[in-house]
């Protein structure tokens, strides 16, 4: 059985931003400290063996302090991934050299657009300018494997600043992007007072012109939202679209473990106070086949015959520019990532074993 995927929550954050509903609250170090130590019994508690590691939020950089004596507590293989999600923020050198010679060997920041009226419109509080120097500090430190994150669809976008986004951000030392439409969730400042958006035409647009820039500058099209340089692949998420087992630890983690998915409670305090994490089970007795296809098509590996062979029968109900059999498998085209939820539905209402 191959090594597990750590998925770490942090949810702390200097500001909350107004699209975000992951569970996130006000950063206090002494808080920290505690939520750091909750975060080491629990490791010890599960004392499992690991091949990615992924710091998640929140704001994980804001306990880089702690970092290093919660990786001392993991059993990590010796090439594992291990990741922190970063805001430009926070990315001084000296805190960038503690996660490097903690053995943090990938960076995903937050960067999300190269035009500064966006980034006021999405409450970032981060320029640019500060942004394309975190990344050029990052990569001086040590980091070689650096991933950025953009928005499609925001707030006073349109394709002409999609693609100045794009373009500056190719000229920097990254060999990854991951590309997310934004979606307003119903529990957010933009929930409750949504913005003006594109269109959805016009989001479908800058979504498909984003694929071909990233595609011509070298970056592999390998999940509806993500895109990688000569193979670098995140391989902690390819784990959950592979459907291979991940433990998740810190209010609000999900896991898949032990052949069945559970959740901790979105309360910082009540992780702290707890001997250990309380488990929620979301899923005792996952469908294992359901889940493949489900998540397997967000992939652009797609699925493979003995699965599609499954919901065939559900395939004549697809336009057929969105979705390919090639080599044996069914994938999704990038048209048909922008409906992919509707195309999944359809496949699984006609779900059949053979």
């Amino acid at each position: 059985m191959s090594d597990l995927g750590l998925y770490i929550h942090v949810p702390f954050c200097r500001k909350k931003c107004p699209y975000c509903d992951f569970y996130s609250v006000g950063f206090r170090e002494d808080t920290a400290e505690q939520y750091a130590d909750a975060i080491i019994r629990n490791l010890r508690y599960y004392n499992e063996n690991y091949d990615t590691v992924y710091f998640g939020g929140g704001t994980p950089i804001l306990l880089a302090q702690h970092i290093p004596r919660i990786l001392a507590e993991c059993n990590i293989a010796a090439n594992a991934e291990i990741t922190v999600e970063c805001n430009p923020c926070e990315m001084g050198r000296e805190t960038l050299e503690i996660l490097y010679g903690a053995g943090v060997n990938r960076l995903s920041i937050g960067v999300q657009s190269a035009v500064n009226t966006e980034l006021r419109s999405l409450g970032r509080t981060h320029t640019y300018e500060q942004a394309e120097r975190a990344v050029l500090t990052a990569h001086e430190v040590g980091f070689d494997e650096i991933s950025v994150d953009i928005m499609l669809g925001i707030p006073e976008q349109d394709l002409s600043s999609m693609t100045y986004t794009i373009n500056r951000l190719c000229e920097l030392p990254i060999i990854h992007v991951s590309a997310y439409l934004l979606k307003i969730e119903p529990n957010t400042v933009f929930g409750k007072k949504p913005p003006v958006l594109p269109d959805e035409e016009t989001s479908a647009e800058l979504y498909l012109s984003a694929v071909k820039m990233l595609t011509y500058n070298g970056f592999d099209h390998y999940e509806i939202s993500n895109f990688a340089k000569c193979g670098n692949t995140s391989r902690h998420n390819l784990k959950y679209w592979r459907r291979e087992e991940y433990l998740g630890v810190g209010a609000a983690a999900h896991s898949f473990y032990k052949g069945k998915r559970f959740a901790v409670a979105r309360n910082m305090h009540e992780f702290i106070e707890s001997p250990r994490q309380i488990e929620i089970t979301t899923d005792n007795a996952p469908d294992e086949t359901e889940e493949k296809i489900m998540l397997g098509l967000r992939l652009t590996e797609g699925i493979e015959k003995t699965l599609w062979e499954r919901v065939q029968c559900g395939l004549p109900f697809i336009p057929k520019q969105y979705c390919k059999i090639e080599n044996g498998r069914l994938s999704l085209t990038a048209e048909g990532f922008l409906v992919s939820n509707e195309i999944i539905s359809t496949l699984l209402a006609h779900l059949e074993e053979l």
